[in-house]
């Protein structure tokens, strides 16, 4: 794509879109609800995607800093850093009236909403742009859906990859022609709402079993397991009815409401969270049932119901009782 090509829109711009953009990146201690941030990075562009400014933090996450052989910092150059309610107020400023723009954004603000829920402040995001998905609606030719081929697609070099000031940059770079190529081809924006989180109750950081700082390979994340769903499954979710305590719901893709907090409410509401898509599933929960993801395609091929998450969170609000209560069965040493 050339400059001319890059800043060659259709005019008018479309009134719809975003008068503002926070391009985000955020580097941490590891992928879990307990994780944290390690340092941020914040480009600021205006309407149509023209760089204004960009700001950077190392964050002190009090407590080990996970993988540092993926983003380099370690405990003795974070132990000067600041915290994050420290830089809360800095952060809110580059963020506040802006569409949040991240590669996988979902995870982004999820660990930004939890970091804020933390510093008892809400964190001042409306919206969220995720450029996975704008690559989709624009069907770029891309062999995977990395950064780094988002950016050499549009011949964006990266310099320090992992680092969340120059992933930054690298994202803005990108975004700008894919934000003049969907103005061009009266493309809809993938815009997600954001819901702060207004409450956080802390927990004790998960011990990694096997977890060694020294090698880059290993699984240490910690899983979270759920209790098993008291109620037996109904069946299917059938159009026009309510939910049932008992069906199995599947998610995939970004949503609005963090992922965590979604299957919680779900779980709370008598609903089996699955990790997958079989013959058993009452319903798949998808903001892009066009995608391609191993979910979907499953659950088109069984016929499994889908909807997107606002209707789901709708029917959460009145899910019909069991018709019975699975009882365990007794052990063979019980009498």
């Amino acid at each position: 794509m050339t400059m001319l090509d890059d800043r060659q829109t259709a005019a008018p711009w479309p009134a719809a879109y975003p008068q503002g953009y926070a391009v985000v990146d955020v580097e941490t201690t590891g992928l879990a609800r307990d994780d944290r941030i390690v340092s941020a990075a914040v480009y600021r562009l205006d309407a149509r995607g023209e760089v204004e400014d960009h700001w950077y933090t190392l964050v002190n996450p009090e407590r080990d800093p996970g993988p540092v052989w993926i983003h380099g910092l370690t405990s003795e150059v974070l132990e000067g850093a600041p915290l994050f309610p420290e830089i809360a107020a800095q952060l809110s400023e580059r963020l506040a009236g802006r569409v949040l723009v991240a590669h996988n954004a979902a995870f982004d603000w999820s660990m930004i909403a939890r970091e804020y829920a933390r510093a008892a402040v809400t964190a001042p995001v409306e919206q969220r742009l995720c450029t996975i998905a704008l690559s989709k609606e624009l069907r770029l030719p891309l062999p995977n859906h990395k950064l780094e081929s988002l950016a050499a697609h549009f011949g964006v070099v990266q310099q320090r990859a992992h680092h969340a000031l120059d992933d930054a940059r690298v994202l803005a770079e990108a975004f700008r022609p894919s934000l003049h190529a969907a103005a061009r081809g009266g493309v809809r924006l993938p815009l997600l709402e954001c819901r702060p989180l207004t409450e956080w109750y802390d927990s004790p950081v998960t011990p990694r079993a096997g977890y060694r700082p020294s090698q880059g390979q290993g699984s240490w994340r910690p899983s979270r397991k759920r209790p098993a769903c008291p109620y037996p499954n109904p069946g299917r979710y059938e159009s026009d009815k309510p939910l049932m305590q008992g069906m199995r719901v599947a998610f995939s893709g970004d949503t609005s409401i963090e992922r965590e907090l979604l299957e919680d409410r779900a779980v709370e509401a008598g609903l089996h969270v699955a990790t997958s898509v079989s013959r058993l599933t009452s319903l798949l929960v998808t903001n892009d049932p066009d995608s391609a993801t191993s979910k979907t395609v499953k659950a088109k091929s069984f016929g499994t119901p889908v909807l997107e998450e606002s209707a789901f969170t709708h029917l959460l609000r009145d899910v019909a009782p069991a018709r019975t209560v699975a009882v365990p069965r007794p052990s063979p040493s019980s009498e």
